[in-house]
Protein backbone atom coordinates (compact mmCIF):
# COMPACT_ATOMS: atom_id res chain seq x y z
CA UNK A 1 0.00 0.00 0.00
CA UNK A 2 1.34 3.16 -1.19
CA UNK A 3 0.70 6.51 1.06
CA UNK A 4 1.67 8.85 -1.43
CA UNK A 5 3.36 11.05 0.90
CA UNK A 6 1.94 10.91 3.64
CA UNK A 7 4.32 9.11 5.89
CA UNK A 8 6.32 10.20 8.47
CA UNK A 9 10.28 9.74 8.21
CA UNK A 10 11.07 6.49 9.93
CA UNK A 11 7.80 4.70 9.41
CA UNK A 12 7.86 1.53 7.05
CA UNK A 13 4.95 0.79 5.09
CA UNK A 14 4.23 -2.91 4.76
CA UNK A 15 0.84 -3.21 3.87
CA UNK A 16 -1.43 -6.07 2.48
CA UNK A 17 -4.85 -6.49 1.73
CA UNK A 18 -7.15 -8.39 3.89
CA UNK A 19 -9.82 -10.13 1.90
CA UNK A 20 -12.67 -10.17 4.46
CA UNK A 21 -11.94 -6.60 6.09
CA UNK A 22 -9.73 -3.65 5.47
CA UNK A 23 -5.70 -3.58 5.21
CA UNK A 24 -3.18 -4.21 7.90
CA UNK A 25 -0.73 -2.09 8.04
CA UNK A 26 3.18 -1.80 9.80
CA UNK A 27 4.95 0.54 10.90
CA UNK A 28 7.97 1.22 12.89
CA UNK A 29 7.89 3.59 15.42
CA UNK A 30 11.69 2.46 17.04
CA UNK A 31 13.46 4.30 14.13
CA UNK A 32 15.63 6.72 14.83
CA UNK A 33 15.51 6.14 18.50
CA UNK A 34 12.74 8.39 19.20
CA UNK A 35 11.79 9.75 22.82
CA UNK A 36 8.57 8.26 23.94
CA UNK A 37 6.38 11.57 23.01
CA UNK A 38 7.87 11.29 19.37
CA UNK A 39 6.65 7.81 19.77
CA UNK A 40 3.07 8.47 20.67
CA UNK A 41 3.10 11.55 17.99
CA UNK A 42 3.70 8.89 15.63
CA UNK A 43 1.56 6.49 16.77
CA UNK A 44 -1.43 8.91 16.79
CA UNK A 45 -0.79 10.39 13.35
CA UNK A 46 -0.55 6.65 11.96
CA UNK A 47 -4.32 5.98 13.70
CA UNK A 48 -5.45 9.65 12.39
CA UNK A 49 -4.80 9.13 8.43
CA UNK A 50 -5.42 5.36 8.50
CA UNK A 51 -9.16 5.38 7.66
CA UNK A 52 -9.38 7.32 4.55
CA UNK A 53 -6.47 4.42 3.51
CA UNK A 54 -8.85 1.49 4.29
CA UNK A 55 -6.33 0.48 6.75
CA UNK A 56 -8.15 -1.40 9.39
CA UNK A 57 -5.30 -2.27 11.49
CA UNK A 58 -1.56 -1.32 12.34
CA UNK A 59 0.95 -3.32 13.67
CA UNK A 60 3.12 -1.22 15.47
CA UNK A 61 6.97 -2.31 15.65
CA UNK A 62 8.07 -0.47 19.34
CA UNK A 63 10.87 -3.00 20.44
CA UNK A 64 10.60 -5.07 23.70
CA UNK A 65 13.33 -2.00 25.21
CA UNK A 66 17.08 -1.86 25.05
CA UNK A 67 17.04 -2.69 28.83
CA UNK A 68 15.01 -5.98 28.52
CA UNK A 69 12.56 -4.89 31.67
CA UNK A 70 10.35 -3.32 29.46
CA UNK A 71 11.08 -0.42 27.42
CA UNK A 72 9.63 2.97 27.88
CA UNK A 73 8.19 3.57 24.22
CA UNK A 74 6.34 -0.24 24.65
CA UNK A 75 4.87 0.75 27.97
CA UNK A 76 3.81 4.24 27.50
CA UNK A 77 2.47 3.20 24.04
CA UNK A 78 0.08 0.36 25.70
CA UNK A 79 -1.00 3.24 28.64
CA UNK A 80 -1.48 5.26 25.37
CA UNK A 81 -3.30 2.66 23.48
CA UNK A 82 -5.82 1.74 26.91
CA UNK A 83 -6.81 5.39 26.74
CA UNK A 84 -7.87 5.73 23.33
CA UNK A 85 -9.52 2.17 23.68
CA UNK A 86 -12.01 3.87 26.25
CA UNK A 87 -12.30 6.67 24.61
CA UNK A 88 -13.61 4.55 21.85
CA UNK A 89 -11.13 5.98 19.05
CA UNK A 90 -9.52 2.47 18.73
CA UNK A 91 -11.70 -0.77 18.49
CA UNK A 92 -8.91 -2.61 20.63
CA UNK A 93 -5.32 -2.96 20.97
CA UNK A 94 -3.74 -6.55 21.34
CA UNK A 95 -0.21 -7.15 23.10
CA UNK A 96 2.42 -9.15 20.68
CA UNK A 97 2.53 -11.56 23.35
CA UNK A 98 -1.55 -12.38 23.19
CA UNK A 99 -1.25 -12.60 19.41
CA UNK A 100 -2.62 -15.71 19.03
CA UNK A 101 -5.44 -17.89 17.69
CA UNK A 102 -5.95 -18.73 21.31
CA UNK A 103 -6.44 -15.45 22.37
CA UNK A 104 -10.24 -13.84 21.98
CA UNK A 105 -9.41 -10.36 20.94
CA UNK A 106 -7.08 -11.94 17.84
CA UNK A 107 -10.09 -14.13 16.94
CA UNK A 108 -12.45 -10.68 16.82
CA UNK A 109 -9.28 -8.90 15.18
CA UNK A 110 -9.13 -11.37 12.25
CA UNK A 111 -13.24 -11.05 11.64
CA UNK A 112 -11.97 -6.99 11.32
CA UNK A 113 -8.61 -7.82 9.01
CA UNK A 114 -8.31 -10.76 7.74
CA UNK A 115 -4.40 -10.36 6.78
CA UNK A 116 -3.70 -10.45 10.67
CA UNK A 117 -4.00 -14.69 10.07
CA UNK A 118 -1.27 -14.43 7.86
CA UNK A 119 0.92 -12.26 9.69
CA UNK A 120 4.69 -12.99 10.77
CA UNK A 121 4.17 -12.24 14.77
CA UNK A 122 1.53 -14.85 15.19
CA UNK A 123 1.79 -17.29 17.85
CA UNK A 124 5.21 -15.53 18.17
CA UNK A 125 4.67 -13.47 21.41
CA UNK A 126 6.71 -11.19 20.34
CA UNK A 127 6.13 -8.32 23.45
CA UNK A 128 8.10 -5.58 20.65
CA UNK A 129 4.76 -5.28 18.58
CA UNK A 130 1.73 -3.98 19.59
CA UNK A 131 -1.45 -4.16 16.82
CA UNK A 132 -4.05 -1.73 17.07
CA UNK A 133 -7.78 -2.59 15.69
CA UNK A 134 -9.51 0.51 13.86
Amino acid sequence: MHNLGDQEEGDEDNGEAGTIGGLLREVSIKSGMPTVDDAIRRITYNIKNAGPLGVSAIKFIHGYGSTGKGGGIRTETRKYLERQKARGEIRDYITGEAFSIFDESTRKAFLVCDALRRDSDLERHNNGVTIVIL
